[in-house]
């Protein structure tokens, strides 16, 4: 996996400084159509939350979203309504999953190209 893009968002709770992540990345899975090999370039999102006080860390959450798409620009679109709705690693796939489920597609259109 490769680093694209980062956003960053803090927020404090009391005396605890919450850093929250949201990272886009890009990987690589092969696919077999029609006997041929095809090599699918796909984005995910991470989120990490950390939990700071006296420049400690109390606490880490991180989860992520492999393969959501093929295409960058629906996945940055998706990192930046998490960041602007400052959503928590624990609910990224409770967020994302029907809209993930529907970008799906965008695997078949690139496998049924590359098959011909």
């Amino acid at each position: 996996m490769v680093l694209i893009e980062s956003l960053t968002k803090i927020d404090f709770v009391g005396d605890i400084k919450r850093e929250y992540f949201y990272r886009m990345f890009k990987s690589e899975f092969s696919v077999e159509s029609k006997g041929r090999k095809v090599e699918i370039q796909s984005y995910g999102i991470e989120v990490e939350k950390q939990d700071i006080k006296d420049g400690q860390v109390l606490n880490i959450e991180r989860d992520y979203a492999k393969n959501i798409s093929s295409q960058r620009h629906k996945v940055h679109n998706m990192m930046k309504m998490l960041c602007d709705n400052q959503v928590s690693p624990i609910h990224l796939v409770d967020i994302l999953g029907e809209s993930i489920d529907y970008h799906i597609a965008d695997f078949d259109d690139l496998v049924n190209e590359a098959a011909y």
